[in-house]
Parts: C-alpha cells; structure tokens; sequence
C-alpha cells in the first residue's frame, strides 16, 4: 500500500468529491459518523482512519486508494502492463518509438510518485539509449535509475549500475566498467546476498570488458560463475545474454563446436522471447565464430544479416562494430575494396569516446590493407591512431597484437630501433596481464 497523503490534501480531496457529487456532509457522514466530523475531516484536522476513509470512499463512490494518495484506482497496474508493452517495443527494435513510451510513462510514474516504475522507465529509456547509440543519455537514465531505487536493495540496483559499466565499456572506459561490475560483485559478496538474477548479469556483463583487456583467465571465471548460476535465474532473456557472452570465451579457449552450441541456445531463446535486436547479436557473434573458424563464406552471410537487421533498427553504434568484423571478412575472401569503403563509412560514427575498440580496430584493418597495398605510410599512420585509442581504453589484448603489426612494418622499413621499441611495448602490455586490475571478486556461494 502507497503512502497516504497528509490529513489537509486528504480533507481537501474529500470535500472536492463531495461537492462535484452534490452530496451535503450529513449525507456523507451517515449512518455511521456525524456532520461534524465531516466538517473537521475536511478542515485537515484530523487523521482518519482506514475505517473511516473507506466509509467516505464507498459514499463518494470512489477506491480507498484514491482517496488516500490521489492516485487513480490500478494506476500502478496500468503503468506496469504500459511499460512491459514499451519493453516488447524494445525487443522489436524499435528503440526510438520505445523511447516516446518510456519518457511518457516516466512522467506519470514521477506525477503520482511511483518510484518503482520510475525506475524501471528509466531503466528502458538507458537501454534505448545503448541500442541508438546515445551512450551520454543511456548513462543518465541508468544513473537516475539508480537513484530512484537508492533505499531498495543492492540486487535491486544492479540492472542500473550493469547498464553504467555497459555505457562506460562502450564508450572505450574499460577499466572503469570493471571497477564498477566488480566491486558491485564485492558489495553483494560481503552482505550475503545471494540473488542469482542479479550475479549472472554482472558476470555476464563482465565478460567482454575482461577479453578486451587480456584478462582471459577471469573472463573464462565469469563465464564459468555464470553458467552455474543460470539454473537459479529467473529471466529467459537473461540466460540468453549469458549463452551469448560466453560463447566468447569458449572460442578464445579453441573451443568452437560448445561456442556455437551456446549461441544455438541463445538464439533459440531469442526467438521464442521474440527480441530481434539480441537475435541480431546473436547473428553477429555466429558470424564471429566462423570468422575465427575459417569459414569465411558462412561468416560473411551471418555478419551481412546481422548488419541488416541493426541498420534498420538504427542501431548506429552496434551496426558499425558489425561492419568492422564484416570488413575483416571480405578483406580475408579477396574483397579489401569494399572492405575499405565500409570501414571508412564506420570510421564517421566511433571515436575514442564512442566504440573505441571497435574503431581501433577499423584503423588496425584499414593499415593491414595499406600495407598489402604497399603503401607504407597510410598503414603506419592507422597503426599508430589505433595505438592511440587501445591506450586510452586500456585494451592490453589488442595491444600486444597490434605493436606486433607495428613493429614488422618498421623493421621492413629499416627502422630496427623503433621497430624493437614497438616490440618491447607489445611485450609489456602482453605480460602484464590481469595484475593491473587488482585482486578479483569474491566467488559467490553457488
């Protein structure tokens, strides 16, 4: 039951409701209470109690809910069914169209002080803003989120601060994503509170800020933690985001056949949940395996899918990181051309604050084909920009792999010194592994 109004709004509502009824407080009052004490209740003097404030509510016709707080009778049903309709909006990729929902069920949320659905409108507008590309707005409405359910539970809050580390993830801030899912994970850790919805999804969410780092070992735990967690949660759609994460880790482990068999899982939940966007992703990630698999044929066609699905959902940011693994395929199938072009296109949409790995990783490809070209200084100077925007990130796997790329290129051109230089700073990114990161979480008792 909602907090109810103070005595003068109570009293103020009543006499409202019994004048738009044309009733007198005699008529109001009986058979059980007397004119006067409608006078008083009305006056603010004093506090009703629920005995006599449903006995004014059935005379004026009305539910005790909304004589009480002022808000309509299912207002909180309404608003929830509302936004699971918003949700369903979501899935179906119309972020833009699921934005107008979520901001407008907002306002009434915070109009009739419903905390809880304010937060979960919130919560929807931070995802909406992930899916177009707005990582700036994502992570105020993730932030106010949070906010919003300062006095509920840590669980409660870890879909808002999971949606934080995505925005910060995205934006290149890789550290700064781990340090918010991990000592998130210590938090929950310390207290004993062992809610499996709410570790699955940051161990999920932990797994490609980890990769991306180098840190295999701690990304293969997550993923481990989060497969023997899934049997306890309850959210299809989140098991499904876990299948997919995970099949991340299988591959870089070698372990194709179980990485395709965890993305067969998750699509084939997608598909009954009927969320096309993750059904894209979906795609993406298959077309990734096969890509790493050699089967650049079966890859190709997964990525051009997947790209087609999130370009016509406007998916900006995620639609250019698939181009750039498309653009690695057609370069690899004898297409560096096309290829090219693609990459320059995505090139207009990252930067070092929006999908910094990924445009890294545009400039690393775009240098390879220079350099198959012969055309030393074009390559030279990608590596270089995607140098820059892997430092800043902080994406040590990338790193080593790229200096290597960078050193070659110098020693073929002479420059042995800045050549062993490159080489050196490889090694150090590749040895340093996960000791910048701190000790790990605590494992959480499964």
């Amino acid at each position: 039951m909602a907090k109810r109004d103070d005595p003068e709004t109570i009293g103020r509502r009543v006499q409202r409701l019994r004048h738009e009824r044309g009733l007198t407080q005699r008529q109001l009052a009986e058979p059980s209470y007397t004119p006067a004490y409608i006078s008083t209740l009305e006056a603010g003097r004093v506090r009703p109690s629920d005995e006599a404030l449903h006995h004014v509510a059935d005379r004026l016709g009305v539910a005790f809910e909304e004589l009480a707080t002022g808000r309509p009778a299912h207002l909180a049903t309404d608003l929830r069914l509302r936004l699971t309709e918003a949700q369903r909006v979501l899935a179906d990729g119309e972020a833009e169209q699921a934005a107008l929902q979520y901001a407008e069920l907002l306002a009434e949320a915070v109009t009739h002080g419903l905390v809880e659905e304010q937060a979960t409108a919130l919560l929807g507008l931070g995802e909406c803003g992930l899916d177009t590309g707005d990582l700036t707005a994502a992570r105020e409405h993730f932030e106010h989120a949070e906010h919003a359910l300062a006095e509920a539970s840590l669980p409660a809050r870890v879909p808002a601060r999971r949606g934080r580390a995505v925005t910060h993830y995205l934006a290149g801030e890789l550290r700064y994503a781990v340090y918010l899912l991990e000592s998130t994970l210590d938090e929950i850790n310390r207290a004993g509170l062992h809610d499996p919805d709410a570790l699955l999804l940051l161990h999920t969410a932990l797994i490609s800020p980890y990769m991306d780092m180098g840190a295999q070992a701690r990304a293969a735990q997550a993923a481990e933690l989060a497969l023997a967690l899934a049997p306890q949660a309850g959210d299809p759609a989140l098991i499904a985001r876990m299948h997919r994460s995970v099949a991340r880790t299988l591959l870089a482990e070698g372990r194709v056949a179980e990485a395709d068999a965890s993305l067969a899982k998750a699509a084939e939940m997608y598909h009954q949940l009927k969320i096309r966007t993750e059904l894209a992703n979906c795609r993406w990630m298959r077309g990734y395996v096969y890509a790493q698999n050699g089967e650049l044929s079966s890859a190709e066609e997964e990525l051009r899918a997947a790209l087609a699905m999130l370009t016509s959902h406007r998916a900006t940011l995620y639609s250019s990181q698939v181009a750039v693994e498309l653009a690695d395929v057609l370069h690899r199938r004898g297409e560096s051309e096309e290829a090219s072009n693609l990459l320059r296109g995505v090139l207009d949409g990252l930067s070092s604050e929006r999908g910094a790995v990924h445009a890294a990783a545009a400039h690393r490809l775009l240098g390879i084909i220079a350099e198959d070209a012969h055309r030393t200084e074009a390559a030279e100077e990608h590596y270089v920009r995607a140098l820059g925007l892997l430092e800043r990130a902080g994406a040590a796997g990338d790193l080593a792999d790229l200096c290597r790329l960078l050193g070659d290129l110098l020693r073929r051109t002479g420059r042995v010194e800045a050549a062993l230089d490159a080489y050196r700073t490889g090694l150090g990114h590749r040895t340093a592994g996960t000791t910048t990161l701190g000790p790990a979480p605590a494992q959480p008792l499964l």
